[in-house]
């Protein structure tokens, strides 16, 4: 063995908002886990509580956390943690951290008026931002990428297709409203750029 060839490895954190964000998502199952159900019932589900609780406020935000289960909370982990680095890289920790807010904000309040008698949790509004606006990557002055098209032909297709013909417990608003904050942030940030 040559002398000098003996490199460490290290690791590096290479997306904070992304890392934390699935890190407190993990807490979040595990804490609901470890109390059956009832941390998620009081902080990590949005519903359709009395708007004098300060909690209703707060789960506007942290909906987003909580997941009904390792499968649930797995599914959108692998879509968060494949797309997250890129964008992080490309945009920003700010930008991912504005991105996540919005959504969470704009996908509670909406589920809020529009259906009050359903709970709403898990960060898959915030995986299908990041979709949309993951196809904005390479975007040039001027132009609409047909990346941009297809995701949101395929993806917000299929998520009008099930709202409409299957009924199960998956919120296609959800993630609707999580891909038009993705492609409206997407929109910003190459018209931001042409200037």
């Amino acid at each position: 063995m040559k002398r000098g060839s003996n490199r460490s490895i290290r690791l590096t954190l290479n997306a904070p908002v992304t890392l934390a964000f699935a890190a407190l998502c993990l807490a979040a199952l595990l804490l609901n886990v470890v109390t059956a159900g009832h941390s998620n019932s009081m902080f990590f589900i949005t519903y359709h509580s009395s708007l004098k609780d300060p909690l209703t406020y707060l789960r506007f935000f942290t909906h987003v956390l909580g997941h009904g289960g390792w499968q649930h909370f797995m599914s959108n982990m692998t879509y968060l943690l494949l797309l997250g680095p890129i964008l992080e890289e490309k945009y920003g920790p700010k930008v991912m951290l504005q991105i996540i807010v919005i959504t969470a904000l704009v996908t509670s309040i909406t589920h809020y008026i529009l259906f009050p008698k359903v709970g709403l949790c898990g960060a898959s509004g915030v995986v299908f931002a990041f979709i949309l606006l993951a196809s904005f990557t390479s975007v040039k002055s001027g132009e609409i990428p047909v990346t941009f098209i297809l995701v949101a032909v395929i993806f917000l297709g299929q998520q009008i297709w099930d709202g409409i013909f299957k009924s199960d417990d998956i919120s296609n608003l959800t993630h609707i409203l999580g891909g038009v904050v993705g492609s409206a942030v997407g929109f910003a940030l190459a018209k931001k750029k042409r200037r």
